[in-house]
């Protein structure tokens, strides 16, 4: 028998704030963070606008002083998972060894599952070695690359940019002893992360687990990948309107930085520990891979299919009838491609129901924060649920056919689900408490 599992602390990380009571009131009143990059000069990418962190943001400020200087091997991928960690842990109420006091759990049944991008090197470091590595006419030799380059760089310096270096970190500062993965799935790596803790805590090999997702691309080689996608918006003169997800204008989608961290909990051990205050209960999951042979899948299947087989296989996790779903938090990039999937799959589950269920999609003012868009969504879902309200629909002014509702009638079950630029799909349903 499958254990029941809560939702108990949520860490979004993103354009708009650091934590849940920084971010929802601005979600919720409509506010976006998408503005011109201030990283660098991107003014000859296509695209110059992003939603960054906010000004000041420094992960010294969410690690004990006996960790600061680890700080000194963290790339801002890595720097987002932590700062997202503590304060999921903080708003769960949990004590862990991040705060030198008595762990709320045995550290033995505590795991970590953290979606990560592909973090790419910062330019500044890659240049000191590649002046090294030049031949006598000024071109690039790998030879000298490998014999005088790479000794210009820091010893520790891979350690900056390994995927699963960002639950590495938060495992230590947490002392987080229980099953650890990292998931590598581009926007899919959030909500497959949260998957996998899910099932380690039903299947009883943990009794709570960190989940979630994080990635930064506001960084020139970073950047320049997501602008060979193909699906960025050109509205650099007018932010604020760019992301228009599922509306009839919309020309592509948005870079943000950011994620989320999640902390959940078996019922039986969370209600020992406090008995109350959860934001969610977890009802199913599901997962899927969408097929596009023509593009080699980088593109989505206009049917829908992928993220509609994710949905009803979270579906039937959860015991539950389409009927049951009350709104819906899908991928919803603001790309006419992307977007129309999503739709396909929703009105393939949801039927003529899509015209009265509000499908509300973040990425209008938070972007597309790539492994950390599942996981920023779930936290997102889960603080929806505990307030009986959505964020504010944005930028929809000419909705696409059937997502013009607006209003819930009740919110007690939310669907999110997010399809990855890869073909891989995630869904879960979170009920409320």
């Amino acid at each position: 028998m499958k254990r029941d599992v809560y939702i108990t602390g949520v860490g979004p990380v993103c354009g708009l704030g650091l934590g849940i009571d920084s971010v929802w009131p601005k979600l919720a009143a409509g506010e976006i963070a998408i503005a011109p990059v201030r990283a660098f000069d991107a003014s000859r990418f296509g695209s110059s606008i992003a939603a960054e962190l906010p000004e000041g943001f420094k992960v010294r400020d969410f690690v004990p002083k006996t960790y600061r200087k680890a700080t000194k091997v963290m790339a801002r991928d890595i720097e987002i998972a932590v700062a997202a960690a503590d304060l999921a842990a903080k708003d769960a109420g949990l004590s862990t060894a991040a705060g030198g006091e008595e762990p709320s759990y045995d550290p033995a049944r505590v795991g970590c599952h953290i979606g990560a991008g592909l973090i790419a090197a910062d330019t500044d470091e890659l240049t000191a070695a590649l002046v090294k590595s030049q031949k006598d006419d000024g071109s690039f030799d790998i030879h000298h690359w490998g014999g005088e380059g790479m000794t210009n760089l820091t010893p520790l310096w891979l350690l900056k940019y390994l995927p699963n270096m960002l639950a590495c970190h938060v495992t230590i500062v947490h002392d987080l002893q229980g099953p650890s993965n990292t998931i590598t799935c581009a926007e899919a790596s959030g909500g497959l992360s949260f998957g996998e803790s899910l099932r380690v805590i039903q299947r009883g090999q943990a009794d709570a687990c960190f989940c979630g997702g994080a990635e930064s691309n506001l960084n020139p080689m970073s950047f320049i990948r997501q602008v060979f996608t193909e699906r960025l918006s050109k509205r650099n003169d007018d932010p604020a309107n760019a992301v228009r997800p599922f509306d009839q204008s919309a020309d592509g989608t948005v870079i943000g930085e950011g994620g989320g961290i999640l902390v959940l909990e078996s019922a039986e051990t969370f209600e020992k520990r406090s008995g109350s205050n959860a934001y969610a209960k977890v009802l199913g999951f599901g997962a899927s891979q969408s097929l596009n042979p023509a593009s080699r899948s980088q593109k989505p299947a206009e049917s829908g299919r992928g993220p509609m087989l994710a949905i009803k296989s979270a579906l039937r996790d959860a015991g539950l009838e389409a009927g049951a779903i009350d709104a819906v938090i899908p991928f919803g990039c603001g790309h006419p491609e992307w977007d129309a999937a999503d739709a396909a799959a929703l009105k393939a589950v949801l039927g003529e129901r899509i015209a009265r269920v509000p499908v509300i999609s973040t990425k209008a003012a938070l972007g597309n924060c790539s492994a950390g868009a599942g996981a920023l969504d779930l936290t997102i879902a889960a603080k929806a649920l505990k307030e009986q309200a959505l964020p504010k629909i944005t930028n929809r002014d000419t909705p696409i056919d059937g997502m013009s509702a607006t209003e819930p009638a009740k919110l007690e079950k939310l669907l999110v689900f997010t399809t990855g630029f890869g073909g891989q799909n995630t869904a879960a349903i979170l009920e409320r408490v």
